[in-house]
């Protein structure tokens, strides 16, 4: 059975057509481009003094890199690049659905297995979101993982399973390391073990000791990578602990307080919300203990999650094998009512129930609301925001000498970058550029600032008319200062421009490139379509549905390229 999680998995991640978060370019494939090829986009996290992104994620991604560049395929297959990073994390992702079987053999029992693994196999979550290179992604296995070791019967001896629960704390530890935040669910998780072995202090010391041994070990691990990487002491974790919860998170988006229970529980759930509601409901009714145990942890990292104004779906990942376990709970029960027989979670695992092989103890009905998910998983795996994906495929099928500068006026990080596009010739500064939105970066009242990105949608024609020169240059130069780099010159100028209470332009240079990629949208802003025309520009390319996106990224990917 685990053999067709891994297939699916990974035939997922290869047929992934469509864009659905920049961070999955930018902090996972980008890093590891720019260290294997020695060029690629690095965002203000990566070269801010004080980095906030370990290297430990983007590292799974150098050693398909490094095969292809070492067989010298990269030039003849560029292709490659992009496939091989999506069978590691299609397996990667494959962790999840094997480790769900084995959480809920322990939790409830062998005869709820299938129906946990059909849920999460079928999830439209995990098919958005679980085999791409998103260190979510990757934090939703390590946490099935390690909650797959987890003493969930921990009346048995600690010392039996000692060789299991330092398995437990070694997956949390990583899981810690790709996303910190993840701490906050074993907080809970661990905090509760020692209070259960609250009568035998031995045992508890043990995982205390065991705890911090591996944590440390692990954090000295990353602090020795990221050191490395970097050329100077860093560490990471702290950097990244320390900015998220200060107000520059907010700089990108803060929601209200219930975000994590009306929208984002809804959409991870999709079609088996009902059955995870109905599942926690038996959980308290029945007094079950284990998943009362898990039920806590959700409320805990809801509420934890809850204080922190920016807020992402994406953050409550981890949760939803949980959530899958509770509706596979939900599922079984529903079905055994509805065939007059009654199921019975049994409170010790010498009882364990064994299923048929290969039944689905799952009523027709509530099946079919279940399979309203495939479609839509079919939807966003082949067809979601597929424009900024293919515009890059489109680039890189362009000639080199037919491809020597390309302008991105949309919003920032809306495609992906040199990872997609493979191109050395654009490597060089001002050759390929976009507008950029870094951070409010040492300011004193971040909610005053306005990015470049911020700066150009607010007036796209006066941006384009004072930016840019008046004609084109045909022999198309690199653009002189397309964006900032957020480096301490940056953080200064900042800091500058606030306490003089100036504009928050920097001035930015632009040449007209040979390309520009822009959404439909901008076309629609008084002058625009009228000043490309004049300037020589027509659209030679068009991506994606006009009617999908939000703001400035809806109207369809356009390429217009410089003819006369």
């Amino acid at each position: 059975m685990a053999s067709l999680a891994l297939i699916l998995r990974v035939a997922i991640a290869l047929s992934t057509q469509g864009f659905f978060q920049p961070d999955e370019y930018f902090q996972a494939l980008e890093p590891a481009h720019h260290y294997v090829f020695g060029y690629g986009h690095l965002t203000w996290e990566w070269v801010s003094p004080a980095p906030l992104r370990s290297i430990i994620y983007p590292a799974l991604n150098i050693p398909p890199f490094w095969f292809v560049k070492t067989l010298g395929l990269d030039k003849k297959y560029p292709g490659l690049l992009i496939a091989g990073p999506r069978v590691v994390h299609g397996l990667l992702a494959a962790i999840t659905d094997i480790g769900i079987r084995e959480i809920t053999r322990q939790v409830l029992n062998d005869a709820f297995v299938p129906t946990a693994y059909f849920v999460s196999l079928t999830s439209l979550f995990h098919s958005l979101s679980l085999s791409r290179s998103m260190s979510n992604s990757l934090e939703t296995s390590l946490t099935t993982a390690a909650l797959s070791y987890y003493p969930w019967d921990n009346a048995r001896s600690m010392q039996v399973q000692s060789t299991r629960m330092r398995m437990c704390i070694l997956f949390a530890a990583l899981a810690c390391a790709i996303r910190p935040t993840n701490a906050i669910i074993w907080v809970f998780m661990f905090g509760l073990l020692v209070l259960r072995l609250g009568l035998r202090p031995s045992q508890g010391s043990i995982l205390i000791r065991d705890c911090c041994v591996i944590g440390a070990m692990t954090t000295l691990a990353i602090f020795a990578l990221d050191s490395a990487f970097y050329g100077r002491p860093t560490l990471s974790l702290l950097n990244f602990l320390r900015v998220n919860a200060s107000p520059v998170s907010l700089f990108y988006g803060s929601s209200s307080w219930h975000y994590y229970l009306s929208q984002a529980l809804p959409i991870l759930s999709s079609t088996s919300l009902p059955f995870v509601l109905h599942g926690m409901h038996l959980a308290v009714k029945n007094n079950e203990k284990n998943l009362k145990t898990m039920l806590g942890c959700i409320v805990w990292t809801l509420t934890v999650f809850s204080f922190v104004g920016h807020k992402e779906w994406r953050f409550l990942h981890p949760l939803l094998p949980m959530l899958h376990i509770f509706a596979s709970r939900s599922l079984v029960e529903l079905h055994h009512c509805s065939a007059k027989a009654e199921v019975e979670v049994p409170r010790e695992k010498g009882k364990n129930a064994i299923a048929k092989p290969f039944s689905l103890p799952i009523r027709t009905r509530d099946l079919c609301l279940l399979l309203l998910a495939v479609p839509a998983s079919i939807y966003v795996v082949f067809f979601h925001c597929v424009g900024q994906i293919k515009v890059m495929s489109y680039l890189r099928s362009l000639p080199p000498e037919n491809l020597t500068s390309v302008g991105f006026l949309t919003p920032c990080h809306s495609t992906p970058w040199q990872a997609y596009l493979h191109r050395p010739e654009l490597a060089a500064p001002g050759r390929m550029w976009a507008l950029g939105c870094e951070p409010p970066l040492g300011l004193q009242h971040p909610n005053d600032y306005k990015d470049q990105t911020d700066i150009f949608f607010e007036a796209p024609l006066e941006y384009m008319r004072t930016h840019f020169p008046s004609r084109v240059n045909t022999s198309y130069p690199p653009s002189p200062f397309a964006s900032s780099v957020p480096n301490v010159t940056f953080v200064e100028t900042l800091q500058v421009v606030e306490q003089s209470s100036q504009s928050w332009d920097l001035g930015w240079r632009h040449e007209w490139p040979q390309y520009i990629v822009l959404f439909g949208a901008l076309l629609r802003e008084p002058g625009v379509l009228n000043l490309l025309c004049d300037q020589g520009y027509e659209e030679v390319w068009k991506g994606g549905f006009e009617w999908e996106g939000e703001g400035q990224r809806r109207g369809a990917v356009r390429v217009w390229k410089h003819i006369r």
